[in-house]
């Protein structure tokens, strides 16, 4: 099979979906890989290391779109690569189709076979290509809504652990999942008073085991939701829905509940944010203000830091990229019920019911064959 990386071109996009040992274990399996010039430059990884391991260096991405079977890629198409899609052509990537219906129908009308790393699923049911870049996400959450908590940044000017003398920020989490877990631990860690909440008792049970005693657990109701505003510095969106739209759990009303420039940092933008206030932020520009409170909605958070994300990504993909590879999708998706649960599109119908439900498209099953 041929398989192409064209280079990120989404805003401070700076990870690369392969690494040479990717290459060098495709071509010895007898395939052939074309990597973009300079794809692999913002994880610190050269043209001549990918070329030294088997890859063609390949200088248009519209040439590695036209020639590669498969296109391995971090993020999703931008609309100037939509034109660039072809009918047949397995793309794998995350794609988010819940948060972006014009991305979707983009797909639909391309006829490829659109595989979203977010909703592929292991033999316990979790999911393995979204955990790295949770974690990522997580551990930065709290590391930008420290920053942000300053006063040059908008902030309340108030640091995260305090000091002696002076009580720390209160931090609180929508989620505890993969996301929520990162985070509370590193805020934890920094001193702050860190609330949890999740709507799953058995998590928040084994999150109330494991973590220190400066996080509190709590029932996600809408009650307890706004008690948690009233006291809230610093607010993680970390609610995932795989699949779906996150559900809006802080409404507009809710802000002025918030202290002024108290800090929102919605991780669930990726699919369409938690909060309804959020919308889609760059790294470039990745804030702005509602009603007194500054809001952080970047939707490639873990891009930022290219080298640890790349590594972490294709620790995972790269085992789904041989299995396309050697087997082809109808047999790889056979072989494999949680792959075949990351097709949400193939040659224009739509194959998540989740993707399906948020739109009000039909749900077609993915052929075997």
């Amino acid at each position: 099979m041929l398989v192409g990386v064209p280079k990120e071109i989404k805003p401070d996009e700076y990870r690369v979906a392969m690494i040479p040992v990717g290459v060098e274990e495709l071509t010895r399996a007898g395939h052939k890989v074309l990597i973009q010039a300079g794809a692999g430059s913002g994880s610190g990884i050269s043209d001549e290391e990918y070329a030294q391991h088997g890859a063609e260096i390949v200088e248009s991405a519209a040439t590695i779109w036209e020639r590669a079977d498969l296109i391995v890629k971090v993020k999703e198409p931008l609309p100037s690569e939509w034109p660039l899609l072809r009918p047949g052509q397995l793309v794998f990537t995350y794609f988010h189709f819940a948060a972006d219906e014009a991305l979707t129908r983009a797909v639909m009308a391309s006829g490829i076979t659109a595989i979203a790393y977010e909703t592929i699923r292991d033999e316990r049911g979790r999911l393995p290509l979204l955990t790295p870049m949770s974690e990522v996400a997580g551990r930065m959450s709290i590391q930008e809504g420290a920053k942000y908590l300053e006063r040059p940044f908008e902030g309340r000017g108030i640091l995260l652990g305090g000091v002696p003398g002076v009580l720390p920020a209160n931090v609180v989490i929508l989620g505890g999942g993969v996301v929520g877990a990162n985070a509370a631990k590193v805020a934890a860690g920094l001193g702050a008073n860190v609330t949890i909440l999740d709507i799953n008792l058995d998590r928040l049970r084994y999150l109330d085991d494991v973590m220190p005693r400066n996080v509190t657990t709590l029932f996600s109701d809408r009650h307890n939701i706004l008690d948690s505003l009233d006291r809230a510095d610093l607010l993680i969106g970390a609610v995932l829905i795989p699949g779906a739209r996150a559900p809006f759990l802080v409404r507009r009303e809710d802000l002025k509940r918030m202290r002024p420039r108290a800090v929102i940092i919605d991780v669930a933008i990726d699919q369409g944010g938690c909060v309804e206030t959020s919308r889609p932020t760059t790294h470039s520009q990745p804030t702005y203000m509602v009603d007194e409170v500054l809001h952080y909605c970047v939707t490639n958070m873990p891009g930022a830091v290219g080298r640890t994300s790349t590594y972490a990504l294709t620790n995972v993909t790269l085992p789904y990229v041989l299995q396309l590879a050697r087997k082809g999708l109808a047999r790889a998706v056979a072989d494999d019920p949680g792959l075949a649960q990351g097709v949400n599109i193939h040659r224009g119908e739509v194959t998540n019911p989740a993707v399906a439900a948020t739109f009000g498209l039909a749900c077609a099953p993915l052929p075997r064959n």
